[in-house]
């Protein structure tokens, strides 16, 4: 009875090109990684404290970015990975932009201010 620790990797396997991989990361690598992100996650904290006027969601939005991007090339190893891959994942952050920015400029031209107005007539008086 074979099971299944039995196995052995020839030469003859017929293995697709990129699908047996790992790619083990080193302790400090992860350490250094983790440490950059709290210290972004302490920026974007501290950062609600100032008043940056109309550049607050674009600055906290930048951090956000900076965050994902680290998060996704080490913990998701597109580092690491076929830069086709690379391509498909940061195509998504482009549209994503892409979208969110006309959306933005589409309610900025249609609205003075983002604050809603209720133009219900009162009709009770108070005696």
């Amino acid at each position: 009875m074979q099971t299944m620790s039995d196995h052995d990797h020839s030469s003859t396997d017929d293995h697709r090109e990129g699908y047996n991989f790992a790619h083990p990361m080193p302790v400090p690598m992860l350490l250094t990684v983790f440490c950059i992100l709290v210290f972004l996650t302490i920026v974007t904290v501290a950062q609600a404290s100032f008043d940056f006027g109309s550049i607050d969601v674009a600055i906290v939005m930048g951090i956000a970015t900076i965050k994902a991007i680290i998060v996704a090339l080490f913990f998701m190893h597109l580092l690491y990975d076929k830069p086709f891959n690379l391509a498909i994942f940061l195509s998504a952050f482009v549209f994503v932009g892409l979208f969110v920015s006309l959306t933005l400029s589409d309610s900025w031209l249609t609205s003075k201010d983002f604050i809603p107005v209720d133009d219900a007539v009162i009709t009770s008086t108070v005696e």
